[in-house]
């Protein structure tokens, strides 16, 4: 217990020395990420159309 007593001095000050918060700078969004929205807006409008002619057909 008494060497974990000689540490605490050590580093109680590194908190001090941190640096400051910068914000995140968001990036442009891709042609590649467009793409992928485009697809799985599709992909969702079908699912969305099946559902809607199943529960018709009932």
């Amino acid at each position: 217990m008494r060497p974990m007593l000689c540490l605490i001095p050590f580093l109680a000050p590194t908190a001090a020395l941190a640096e400051a918060f910068q914000r995140p700078i968001p990036q442009p969004q891709t042609a590649e990420a467009e793409l992928a929205y485009l697809a799985a807006s599709l992909i969702f409008l079908a699912a969305l159309i099946a559902v809607q002619w199943l529960v018709n057909r009932r």
